[in-house]
């Protein structure tokens, strides 16, 4: 009922649910890899497809490119950086932003101005 148990590692051309039942790979104390010497396509025709993770999500690729192809890509949460005061705007909130990129790859938001706005004077990049 709770499905099946392995001690070491599985090697399976297949793997699928019960019709209309949820699907689960899980290691509740170590990892769970899965490799592929021609890839790994993880598919949903009918519904979302999450990843939920405690600290860090990582998409790597080695020789190739990450490709993010949809309608819409939304940044969640993004912290907001200081533009420095010689590029900052006069007494109106703006609603433009632009995405800006620190040396160490995180992301941040600023203030959309006539020219960038990415330099900033405080710790976002930090």
């Amino acid at each position: 009922a709770e499905g099946a148990v392995f001690s070491k590692s599985v090697e399976t051309p297949h793997v699928r649910a019960e019709p209309f039942k949820e699907l689960r790979l899980e290691s509740p104390t170590r990892s769970l890899l899965m490799e592929a010497p021609k890839g790994i396509q993880i598919l949903a025709e009918a519904g979302d497809i999450q990843a939920i993770c405690r600290n860090e999500l990582r998409l790597e690729s080695k020789d190739g490119e990450i490709s993010l192809d949809a309608r819409r890509i939304r940044l969640m949460r993004l912290p907001e950086g200081k533009a420095s005061t010689s590029s900052s705007s006069s007494g109106t909130r703006q609603t433009v932003y632009e995405v800006c990129v620190c040396p160490n790859g995180r992301l941040f938001l600023s203030q959309a101005g006539t020219g960038s706005t990415c330099q900033i004077s405080n710790n976002v990049c930090l």
